[in-house]
């Protein structure tokens, strides 16, 4: 009697296939070929390995975004041929909302229902939106007068114009999001990148690497470099040859980011966390408080850079707002709170 096997997903086959990072539209190994460990946290298994990018790869990506961003084809095209291909990479992670969702459910721990309800169609959505935004950038003109020169007329104008190569670090929170905020943007107003996702979560940034050279994203225009964040993240923020790094994570290493970046004076963003309050009066609607309140904190497994870490109460109400939070923690469903509350 005949039997069949059920073929891998897509998530599958892609979870099981050697990881390489991404230079200059080649996959490739790290320089000194050390690799680092990827870890299902649910189960505590190793999923995969991925490079372990150092200063040398930062370089040779660094060096690839830069040619990219002077003399290449992208380079050459106009802002709506820019803005139709971002808009093809948002349609590729629609196309691919499951596997994606089961990527970053394995790699980062969260549920598979809600990476599928949110991560995926808002990192979609993302790059739907900054293919708009690609002909929106628009400098000004000043009208000019000068009290020494009555009469004289002037022309006054600004030219907003991409600044180069953009250096990106994001946390392993939401990793195909944390990618999609830092990418669309830089590549709508003509940027190049060198992007060094979080160690703990690099898989997804991969695969969307991936489509993104299926997009038809010219080569060395996004540089993925997986790798430690002391090394390859401290590459990325002291490099000379990028111009801008763009952070989200920890205060700490925030601090550490902007003093690398003032040696040559880079422009920097910084996303950092917070202990964010929430306050709840007595004369609150406490049907929607108590389940706001909790889910601000228990959201992503309060893994959000405004997750609501405090929470003062009224006296009044303390007791029944403590309650209302402490039965919705013990509950087994609490997670999944944005498919059905929210």
């Amino acid at each position: 009697m005949a039997t069949t096997t059920e073929a891998p997903s897509p998530a599958a086959r892609f979870l099981e296939q050697p990881k390489r990072m991404l230079i200059d539209g080649e996959w490739v190994n790290a320089r000194d070929g050390q690799t680092l460990e990827v870890y299902d946290p649910a189960l505590g298994e190793i999923i995969n390995h991925v490079p372990a990018g150092d200063a040398e790869d930062v370089d040779l990506a660094v060096i690839a975004a830069r040619r990219a961003f002077e003399d290449s084809e992208w380079s050459r095209l106009t802002a709506s041929e820019r803005g139709r291909l971002i808009w093809r990479i948002g349609d590729l992670i629609l196309e691919h909302a499951d596997e994606l969702a089961a990527i970053e459910s394995t790699d980062n721990g969260k549920p598979v229902a809600v990476a599928r309800a949110a991560d995926v169609p808002l990192a979609a959505d993302l790059f739907h939106y900054m293919a708009g935004f690609a002909t929106k950038i628009h400098g000004q003109t000043f009208p000019i007068s000068v009290p020494y020169a009555p009469g004289a007329q002037f022309h006054a104008y600004t030219l907003k114009e991409p600044i180069g190569v953009v250096g990106q670090v994001i946390p392993w929170n939401f990793p195909l999001l944390m990618a999609a905020w830092k990418l669309g943007p830089a590549l709508a107003t003509g940027c190049t990148v060198v992007l060094k996702p979080a160690e703990q979560t690099p898989l997804s940034a991969l695969r969307l690497a991936e489509l993104m050279l299926e997009a038809g994203l010219p080569r060395g225009v996004v540089n993925v470099v997986t790798g430690l964040g002391e090394t390859a993240g401290a590459a990325v923020a002291a490099h000379p040859g990028i111009d801008k790094v763009a952070f989200t994570g920890s205060t700490e290493v925030g601090k550490l980011i902007v003093k690398a970046a003032a040696e040559d004076l880079k422009r920097v963003t910084l996303e950092l966390g917070g202990k964010s309050p929430n306050v709840v009066f007595a004369d609150a609607d406490l049907e929607t408080a108590i389940p706001g309140a909790a889910n601000a904190i228990f959201f992503n497994h309060g893994q959000c850079c405004c997750a609501g870490s405090r929470l003062y109460i009224e006296r009044r109400v303390y007791d029944d707002v403590l309650a209302g939070v402490a039965e919705r923690a013990a509950r087994s469903s609490a997670v999944p709170w944005s498919l059905t509350e929210a």
